[in-house]
């Protein structure tokens, strides 16, 4: 057991090397503010940044306005019910076992309730599970316990792995975003559908970003996907959401959303090459004409 430790140690200890190696390739990025980051004693949803995440905040909305009527009603029936229908209140209750109307009120009250909100969640889900045509395909891979990434189109690949606090201020970060921040980013465009593909290595994992609104399960052996199309520039940070270990909360998400020039930018000193034709090449294109001009 000892050995096997060990083992699992340095194989980490490795990779942490690797993709230290790596983690200074996005040092040319703008300075980006944080957008999406968990707040100290929040109880809000974060400040949706996509298409898909403005949906669910609507959603969640909603049904806030629906619940919280129905949760005042039906306390003060209890109320009702405890000071006015007690043993002392009222020692002679009533036997009557039915009533016709109230009993088609609150069979059809209900059923309209539902209906309304179906009426607004099956378009939000189907939005959210019809994936659009990718601009940006990016496959990660969960393992225990940090995350690996690949830009399909582009052969990119690295690995992302949690900051300790001494580490925080070398890549950028503050002290509150220890737990938070990772020592490579995701770098994505703003104003693009970005599919995402989702698998693991070893357990189940699940890669959560809340100010896109997404959520997906990475299970051993499957290919599962999400998408979204990010509205501003800045960095988000998400979190592993699927118990998966000892480690399980240390291994954040960090993702910097720039500009289709910034973008195209980092790919190219990744060494990336762009399909003719392609959206990334045109802005490469456009970007060496201005600089020609």
């Amino acid at each position: 057991m000892r050995l096997l430790s060990a083992m699992t140690t340095a194989a980490v200890s490795a990779a942490c090397a690797l993709s230290a190696t790596m983690a200074f390739a996005d040092d040319q990025l703008p300075e980006l503010p944080v957008r999406g980051a968990p707040v100290p004693g929040g109880i809000a949803l974060q400040t949706p940044a996509s298409s898909v995440a403005s949906g669910v905040v609507f959603l969640d909305n909603l049904l806030l306005w629906i619940i919280v009527p129905i949760t005042i009603f039906v306390t003060a029936l209890l109320i009702w019910v405890i000071v006015f229908h007690n043993r002392r209140a009222n020692p002679t209750p009533s036997k009557f076992t039915h009533n016709s109307p109230l009993e088609v009120a609150w069979t059809a009250i209900p059923a309209l309730i539902l209906l309304v909100i179906a009426f607004f969640s099956f378009p939000a889900l189907r939005y959210e599970q019809t994936m659009p045509e990718a601009d940006v395909t990016l496959k990660t891979t969960g393992y225990q316990w940090y995350w690996g990434y690949e830009y399909v189109d582009h052969g990119v690949e690295f690995s992302s792995f949690m900051l300790n606090r001494e580490e925080l201020e070398e890549y950028g970060y503050t002290q509150d975003e220890y737990l938070l921040a990772t020592d490579t980013a995701v770098v994505l465009p703003v104003g693009k559908d970005i599919v995402v593909q989702v698998t693991a290595a070893d357990v189940i994992h699940s890669w959560a970003m809340p100010a896109f609104g997404v959520k997906q399960d990475g299970v051993p052996g499957r290919l599962a996907e999400l998408w979204f199309n990010i509205d501003q520039e800045g960095i988000y940070f998400g979190q592993c959401s699927e118990l998966c270990g000892i480690n399980h909360a240390y291994m954040p998400i960090t993702v910097k959303a720039v500009s289709e020039e910034e973008y195209v930018a980092w790919l190219e000193r990744q060494g990336a090459q762009f399909a003719e034709g392609s959206w990334e090449a045109d802005v490469q294109a456009r970007v060496q004409l201005a600089a020609a001009e």
